[in-house]
């Protein structure tokens, strides 16, 4: 299974993502999708697979992996503090591969219904699920 963490500004979540899949599963291909070179850099020292940076990069692989997982800001035109393009949430909520998206209410979006969590207990859900899928797979 290949799966793409993707995540902006200075990559602290997606670290975070990449850290605790690594260490839950080992052999997962993690493709690490940064909106700019600081966010990439920081998932691939958290044992990212690969990784690439920039609008064409999130466009062109997100067609090209199983599994999405990140922020539901990475599918909002101007999330990520306007960091997400409206390419990047074109192609990444038109992707066919099944995204897992952490419920990070932030700026003027509250999800009705999501019972807030500490971001540590929201990734460990984001993880489990990752986990499931995996061994179905």
């Amino acid at each position: 299974m290949r799966i793409a963490v993707i995540d902006g500004q200075g990559g602290g979540i997606g670290k975070h993502i990449v850290e605790q899949l690594r260490k839950r599963i080992p052999e997962l291909d993690i493709l690490a999708l940064g909106t700019n070179a600081l966010a990439t850099g920081a998932m691939l020292r958290a044992g990212a697979t690969e990784g690439a940076s920039g609008e064409p990069a999130i466009c062109y692989n997100v067609d090209r992996v199983d599994l999405i997982v990140g922020s539901i800001a990475i599918m909002i035109v101007y999330g990520l503090l306007g960091e997400i393009t409206s390419a990047m949430a074109t192609a990444i909520s038109g992707s066919k591969a099944e995204k897992l998206l952490l419920p990070i209410q932030r700026g003027n979006i509250l999800l009705v219904g999501v019972v807030r969590s500490p971001l540590p207990h929201q990734i460990e859900a984001l993880v489990t699920a990752v986990e499931e899928r995996f061994k179905v797979k």
